[in-house]
């Protein structure tokens, strides 16, 4: 039996940092950080810029424009939105299986059940007039949800959200944060390869593996099972899972002699791909991650919606900022430093700073100096 491979910490991070495509070879466009990322998450709070844009921001760097990210959605159809993200065509032969079983909790099937007419009702006044945004729909429904703190009483989003995830309705594009849907055949590619729900599950795993570059085994947080090869990370207990390409990038790295390119600064935002699996972050990182969005002020040690800064393999701040829209400048509150920044650092971190207002066309204020 061939040993289990050992990786060294350094190693470890260094798969990760590649994986999610933040080391110093920057992807070249929005469908490629879309393909290696799985998902690039959508979410709508905007201290800096969209979880969508900074996202693709701190890969491509200063030559990306959101309209890159439209175009790619509503023109070109190489991404496509689902449950909240982004993700790469490619996945959704991949989903399918799953989406034609859907729903699988009693409740949701039940509802479904009393909504028969309604959801014919949808499904008929977008094959008739679509694309349609939810409120160009009426609420027929006969059975209502009840308001969950996201949707009010309208059962129309409701029903297209569960729609979408049986493959019958899709998001076609946006009207600033609305979504237009429509009939799904009308969207999504056609002659997509078929597979059965294992294989289709097996495959998402390497995929999922891939995005990550390295997981615990059976991570409920990457959700990569069994997929790739077992390997041992110096210092842990764990039994992870490492994605055989990124350990082939390794060796051949390692073999040819050639200098490691190393990494960069990346500020990163809270709901960013690399910061979902905290389990991992402390485990590998020793990255301690806490969200502070939803802590009351007083007890905030970093900001309402502060960025973890990445430099290189490690995480070694916090950045507190915000788009002042009133003065059109991007305020830096504090840049709270873990460990003390050496002058060469601080001037890394500085110098993404001024990037980071160039790219959202706004001067950088109150940033610290030394």
């Amino acid at each position: 039996m061939t040993p289990t491979r050992t990786l060294t910490r350094d190693e470890a991070r260094r798969i990760i940092v590649r994986a999610q495509l933040l080391d110093a070879d920057r992807p070249g466009d929005v469908v490629e950080v879309g393909e290696q990322l799985g998902y690039i998450k959508i979410d709508p709070t905007a201290t800096i810029a969209p979880c969508e844009h900074t996202v693709l921001w701190s890969r491509i760097g200063w030559s990306y424009e959101p309209g890159q990210l439209q175009k790619a959605v509503e023109l070109d159809r190489l991404l496509f939105e689902f449950e909240g993200a982004f993700r790469p065509v490619s996945l959704l032969p991949l989903m399918l299986p799953v989406m034609r079983t859907w729903p699988r909790r009693e409740s949701s099937r039940q509802w479904l059940e009393a909504n028969a007419a309604f959801r014919a009702d949808v499904l008929a006044r977008l094959e008739r007039e679509g694309p349609l945004l939810a409120s160009d729909i009426p609420d027929t429904a006969q059975v209502d949800r009840a308001p969950d703190g996201w949707y009010g009483k309208n059962q129309v989003p409701h029903m297209l959200d569960f729609l979408a995830r049986q493959g019958e309705v899709a998001i076609v594009g946006r009207e600033g944060r609305h979504r237009r849907w429509d009939i799904a055949e009308r969207v999504y590619p056609r002659d997509l390869p078929e597979y059965d729900e294992p294989e289709a599950e097996r495959l998402l795993d390497e995929r999922r593996l891939q995005a990550a570059g390295l997981a615990k085994q059976k991570s409920p947080w990457t959700r990569n099972g069994m997929a790739g090869e077992p390997v041992q990370v110096e210092g842990s207990k764990w039994r992870f899972r490492a994605d055989p390409a990124a350990l082939a990038a390794l060796d051949e790295g390692d073999a040819d002699g050639r200098d490691d390119p190393g990494g960069r600064v990346a500020f990163l935002n809270p709901y960013d791909s690399v910061l979902f699996d905290r389990p991992r972050l402390q485990e590998v990182f020793e990255f301690e991650y806490v969200l502070e969005q939803f802590k009351p002020a007083a007890q905030r040690r970093y900001g309402y919606f502060a960025h973890p800064i990445l430099m290189g393999d490690r995480f070694v701040g916090m950045l507190d900022a915000e788009v002042d829209r009133k003065n059109d400048v991007l305020r830096v509150h504090a840049v709270h430093e873990f460990l003390p920044f050496e002058p060469e650092e601080h001037d890394i971190v500085q110098a993404e700073l001024a990037e980071l207002g160039n790219w959202l066309g706004m001067p950088v204020t109150g940033a610290p100096e030394r």
